[in-house]
């Protein structure tokens, strides 16, 4: 069973992946295509990019970190969530496999198989034609905006706005279903990267918090910081030395400038009711 599902590899979803994962929880995103951040031509209100961003290169950063991190990311579409046995924490999500996911190959990213019970059934629990498979997670952050229909069976409580749904939810994301969060725009946070990515990361700590594991924070200090004045070491932080540092920002600056060192080919996404006049 995973720790953590999240739904949606936008902004929200993989920057709480970012956080879960480097908590030591088994993380696993189900990427149901394509950000509607790719519709952006350039961010520009994203702090530390002075003169903006291509948002497509942002995407593939954060993708690239969350996965770094220990997160698995996979292509599928979650159809729908129910509750495990009575008695039992989590939840179970149906999800149909591959070609739908925002690097456009189908395929698995991080760390190695799904691990998810494998079935080929269809809403009624019959056998169908697509091959699907059953996730068991203990938490599950929903961050696929705008879709929510998948969550119906946990009566997750849901907001209309105009054409849009979106979730109710409380302090860290939490919905009124235990374990159940939402994250970003599907939680009713504004339509802006930095506050996705900001919201994304509280309901990422919040998920560390209800899991009960040991963390203070996630922190990477230099050395002696906390051991020079006699105290152990937090659970979630890091002391290292100034050799460390020094590799790691080599390390980083190596990374930006790789990333950054020719323009991205891929074009902007149109909004679909221009592209379909």
């Amino acid at each position: 069973m995973r720790d953590i599902c999240i739904v949606g590899a936008g902004v929200a979803g993989l920057s709480a992946a970012i956080f879960t994962a480097r908590a030591d929880l088994e993380t696993l995103v189900v990427d149901g295509g394509e950000s509607i951040l790719a519709r952006n031509a350039s961010l520009e209100n994203y702090p530390g990019f002075p003169d903006g961003v291509d948002a497509r290169r942002y995407l593939q950063a954060v993708r690239e970190q969350a996965v770094a991190a220990g997160a698995t990311v996979e292509s599928g579409r979650v159809v729908g969530v129910t509750r495990r046995t009575e008695g039992r924490q989590g939840v179970r999500l149906r999800v149909e496999l591959g070609g739908v996911g925002g690097d456009g190959e189908g395929e698995t990213t991080g760390g190695g198989e799904s691990g998810g019970e494998t079935t080929v059934e269809g809403d009624d629990g019959s056998v169908g034609d697509d091959r699907s498979e059953v996730i068991e997670t203990r938490r599950l952050i929903a961050a696929s905006w705008p879709d929510s229909d998948y969550l119906r069976a946990l009566d997750v409580e849901r907001i209309k706005r105009g054409s849009k749904q979106f979730l109710a939810v409380g302090q860290g994301g939490r919905t009124a279903v235990d374990g159940v969060y939402g994250a970003g725009r599907l939680a009713g946070q504004p339509h802006q990267t930095v506050v996705a990515a900001g919201h994304g990361a509280r309901v990422g700590l919040a998920a560390i918090h209800d899991a009960d594991v040991a963390f203070y924070h996630d922190w990477v200090t230099p050395e002696g910081y906390f051991t020079g004045r006699g105290r152990e070491i937090p659970p979630g932080c890091e002391e290292i030395d100034d050799g460390e540092r020094r590799r790691r920002d080599e390390r980083a600056r190596e990374t930006i400038v790789d990333r950054f060192a020719e323009p991205l080919g891929a074009e902007p996404t149109m909004h679909p009711s221009v592209d379909g006049e």
